[in-house]
């Protein structure tokens, strides 16, 4: 475990920074710039092989050099399945837009995986030198997809450059290190190193090896690596640029060689000064694996949802576990995984640390502090009773809350096609009648030929009398303007409809 009497000494850690949006857009470019080399020679030359991050080092404001790494990476791997604790590989997210090509569907995506990891961005207006480059162009149609830019409606900072001649990139390089700054990125030097895995190969030579980035504390050659049940010592352990070193502190990408398996990209490692206590740490975290194995093996259309219970009494355990069985839902259901007397302790929370929307609940007992400072680290819920019916209610109500969602079409109408009139490219106009409750302007619907579905489309334009409306009520005839792929004949049936959660 790490050293809890080690004093506190939080200092300055160098940002860690992930450059994603549209593959054609400059991203590689633009790495390859800041490290001065290229990408493919060193594949095609066979030198030694680089980790997929890198530091480089520029000078901030005042002239004071400082490093910032890299992670030369697909964007997604650097947010995709990490970490019990929520937090991604990266500090900082670039988002790379063309000012040639403007704003593409895999820039919208890259933004909303930014998004949802929270963490701060830049924007990276590139290939200004192109000659049909149009940055203001380029800002409105960030601003059309909310993405707003500061001094245009918004306070995402962003960086006009050029990553092939190189332009702007010291302003880009200068703008992260401000980020980082009001960020107040820090970290514990005299910590064990505790980080992400951002790669992991079988090397024909040197055995199971991976690359790990650094986010807090400190490695030295003799400490042992885990990342999940896999256990590695640092007997051989290299930098970005693959030179052996003995000692590696946060924000560094790191090689290591030697791992008893294949350690999963994304996880968490932790470092340990000596080989029996990793193992200590490894036997105790085997329980979560047991959490995984046992949700792993239920049904995948039912939502499962992982109680721990502790009670005072072992009658009292008994007559909680009675009640919670009656507490059902149609997708939903409570397992109860662990079960005991007595004080809730930190193992109780680790046999939950893997599972999605866990509960641990005390009855007539309460957590110890090392419990409750796991449980908000992992973000379980732990919740305390002393009346049985206190705690059914509230168990209802959580799994109201976190019940599976099944989203389901509802039929709203359905009318008849009496007439088809004209066709012009993806729009038809028809003529029919209400069968059966209403049919909507801007609704969407499914097209039936012989009661089999063959299409679907959506009603821009609805008219009764030769009078625009926006709804027709059952036994009306109408005139509409249909936006679908399909061609419409007399004959069939359209359903209108709308698609609800329950």
């Amino acid at each position: 475990m790490q050293n809890t009497k080690t004093e506190q000494k939080n200092i300055e850690r160098p940002p860690i920074v992930v450059v994603m949006g549209h593959i054609d857009h400059g991203k590689s470019t633009l790495l390859d710039y800041i490290r001065k080399s290229n990408i493919v020679e060193h594949e095609v030359g066979g030198i030694t092989q680089n980790i997929s991050a890198y530091e480089v080092v520029h000078k901030d404001e005042n002239g004071k050099e400082k490093k910032i790494t890299f992670l030369d990476t697909p964007g997604h791997e650097a947010f995709s399945g990490m970490r019990e604790r929520g937090a991604s590989i990266a500090d900082i997210a670039i988002l790379v837009v063309s000012a040639e090509d403007g704003v593409k569907t895999q820039t919208i995506e890259a933004w909303k995986t930014i998004v949802e990891s929270g963490i701060p961005s830049i924007v990276a207006i590139n290939k200004i030198d192109k000659p049909g480059a149009n940055v203001e162009k380029t800002k409105m149609e960030l601003a059309e997809h909310e993405i707003y830019l500061e001094n245009y409606g918004g306070k995402i900072p962003y960086v006009e450059i050029s990553a092939k001649v190189g332009t702007g990139v010291d302003n880009l390089l200068s703008l992260i290190l401000l980020v980082a700054l009001m960020e107040n990125f820090t970290g514990n030097i005299e910590e064990n190193a505790s980080g992400q895995v951002i790669e992991a190969n079988l090397d024909p030579k040197r055995g199971i090896e991976a690359s790990l980035i650094i986010k807090n504390g400190s490695i030295k050659k003799g400490m042992i690596v885990t990342v999940g049940d896999a256990i590695c010592p640092t007997k051989i352990m290299e930098n970005f640029l693959g030179k052996t070193i003995c000692e590696a502190t946060f924000s560094s990408p790191i090689r290591l060689v030697g791992f008893s398996k294949m350690p999963k990209v994304g996880a968490e490692f932790k470092s340990f000064k000596n080989k029996r206590t990793a193992e200590e740490y490894l036997k105790n975290e085997k329980v979560e694996t047991n959490c995984e194995k046992i949700l792993n093996s239920l049904d995948g259309n039912k939502k499962i949802i992982p109680i721990v219970i502790k009670a005072d009494v072992a009658g009292t355990l008994e007559a909680i576990e009675k009640e919670i069985e009656k507490i059902t839902d149609e997708n939903t259901e409570f397992r109860i995984i662990g079960r005991g007397v007595g004080t809730i302790s930190e193992s109780d929370i680790k046999s939950v640390a893997t599972c999605l929307d866990a509960l641990v609940i005390g009855f007539n007992v309460k957590a110890d502090r090392s419990a409750i400072d796991l449980a908000e680290k992992r973000g379980i819920t732990l919740a305390y009773f002393n009346i049985i019916y206190k705690m059914t209610e509230w168990l209802a109500d959580e799994m109201s809350k976190r019940r599976l969602k099944i989203e389901t079409a509802e039929t709203t109408g359905k009318a008849k096609i009496l007439k088809a009139f004209s066709r012009t490219k993806e729009r038809q106009i028809l003529g029919g009648k209400v069968i059966e409750g209403q049919i909507t302007l801007n609704s969407t619907i499914k097209i039936l030929r012989r009661d089999f579905e063959i299409g679907s489309g959506k009603i821009v334009n609805l008219e009764k009398n030769k009078v625009k409306t926006s709804l027709i009520e059952e036994g009306s005839e109408f005139g509409m303007m249909i936006e679908s792929k399909i061609e419409i004949v007399a004959g069939d049936v359209l359903e209108s409809f709308n698609m609800v959660q329950k």
